[in-house]
């Protein structure tokens, strides 16, 4: 139990900075296509950020009806943005694809 304790909390640090990191280069970057597709990526690493961290949430604490709650939205707000990152993702690759021809 310890042992997944510890990678979920790896998981977590390594999606929060891949998120982080996607941001800072859709920021920078100048082409639409490229800032949607680092955007789609940041959000699809906040999804599995939120998952992972309301499941570390749940096995670190016990007992609050609260803490349900909390990590159920953390879920929910994970699993919304997984799908997003992902649908917007496949829209800007077909951009690029058809630009590329």
């Amino acid at each position: 139990m310890l042992t997944l304790k510890w990678v979920l909390a790896i998981l977590v640090i390594a999606t929060s900075c891949l998120s982080v990191l996607n941001s800072f280069k859709s920021r920078q970057s100048k082409d639409g296509k490229q800032r949607g597709l680092h955007a789609s990526r940041m959000n699809i690493y906040m999804g599995l950020m939120l998952i992972f961290l309301s499941i570390l949430m749940m096995l670190l604490f016990t007992g609050s009806s609260l803490l349900v709650v909390v990590c159920l939205l953390f879920m929910l707000l994970g699993i919304f943005n997984l799908f997003a990152g992902m649908r917007n993702r496949s829209y800007y690759s077909r951009l690029q694809q058809e630009q590329s021809r």
